[in-house]
């Protein structure tokens, strides 16, 4: 009972924030590349996805396509809620506890069904596309940014997700489920410097 307590005691603590902050790679090379090379350089992106896209991969082929239909178009319609100023009050710690729970599901193999997926899809999507929208807009950059970030999650996910499903020896599930477990490693290490930072 006190290992629960203490979770939701932290939980509650990395949700009380001011604001949170994005931002965003330069390539050089246009607004579209610089969303592009975005998710695969910013961990805190990147990692969710992985995530999610496992995750939907352990769950079947249904929760698979759903993950890749929701997933982008909800990070394209959070973005540009983000853009437009609707980031500014998603907590720090929002990163770090989508990092424990998608890990901690993907670690703990849990069979959750398509539709769990798609609601995970839609906040995970929600959530960062407002904060890759308003590092965006903060920087004084173009929103046409948001097409390269999406289409880059679109890529990732089908990729992940596709090639969990293909996976067929027992042991593959077992490396899988690693790869969920030091996910939510790294969101417990991002949750640690979170509330370190307001200390």
């Amino acid at each position: 009972m006190r290992c629960w307590a203490a979770l939701g005691v932290g939980g509650g603590l990395l949700l009380v924030s001011a604001s949170a902050r994005a931002h965003l790679a330069s390539t050089g090379l246009g607004p579209v590349y610089d969303g592009i090379s975005h998710l695969f350089v910013s961990v805190d992106d990147l990692l969710p996805v992985l995530a999610l896209a496992l995750l939907a991969g352990l769950n079947g082929p249904a929760a698979g396509r759903w993950a890749l239909a929701v997933l982008p178009v909800a990070w394209l319609v959070g973005g540009l809620a983000g853009f437009n100023g609707a980031a500014a009050g998603i907590p720090a710690g929002a990163t770090a506890l989508s990092l424990l729970l998608l890990g901690g599901l993907v670690a703990a193999d849990r069979r959750l069904g398509w539709r769990p997926v798609a609601v995970l899809a839609a906040s995970l999507g929600g959530l960062h596309g407002a904060l890759n929208g308003a590092g965006i807009a903060a920087a004084g950059r173009e929103v046409i940014g948001l097409l390269g970030i999406v289409g880059a999650v679109v890529v990732l996910t089908a990729l992940v997700a596709a090639g969990v499903l293909a996976l067929r020896p027992p042991w593959t599930r077992i490396a899988v489920r690693v790869a969920g477990s030091w996910i939510a490693a790294t969101g417990l290490l991002l949750a640690g410097w979170t509330l370190s930072g307001r200390m």
